[in-house]
């Protein structure tokens, strides 16, 4: 069974973030979402709060898997067994980011990095966004799944 991990912080968790899993069960057996955490950086909801929150989108779906992590990515990918990490990106940026990434993953640690561009009516969304237009009182639950 091949399964990819999708980390992120997901602070919070958006369609955008949904395309994303959704195209990745179309590859693989398995989806881990990997919450990420940095203990010096507070979120606007916990990981476990977050984890929750994903897992219960998923709780009927036996192909997706919800866990919050701390360290490097590299380390939880092989701890939960997984053939490759896949990401998305919105634009030019996210994707040299992402390749710095991918290559270092690669050299160092031996685990591929599948880049999935967003779906054009998602490449604009982030959650940073989200957050911001949560903070000054405008409705996002069209932009959450």
């Amino acid at each position: 069974m091949s399964a990819v991990l999708f980390p992120g912080s997901f602070d919070p968790f958006t369609k955008g973030h949904a395309d994303i899993v959704r195209r990745a069960l179309l590859m693989f057996d398995e989806v881990v979402i990997g919450v990420g955490y940095n203990g010096n950086k507070a979120g606007a909801a916990s990981p476990e709060e977050r984890v929750e929150k994903i897992g219960k989108l998923y709780a009927d779906n036996p192909r997706v898997r919800v866990d919050c992590y701390s360290g490097l990515t590299a380390d939880f990918a092989k701890a939960n067994g997984v053939v490759a990490i896949v990401r998305g990106v919105r634009s030019f940026a996210d994707y040299e980011y992402e390749m710095q990434m991918a290559d270092v993953n690669r050299q160092l640690f031996g685990i591929e990095t599948i880049i999935l561009p967003a779906t054009p009516e998602l490449a604009a969304l982030s959650s940073s966004v989200v957050r911001e237009l949560s903070h000054f009182g405008h409705d996002v639950s069209d932009l959450l799944p």
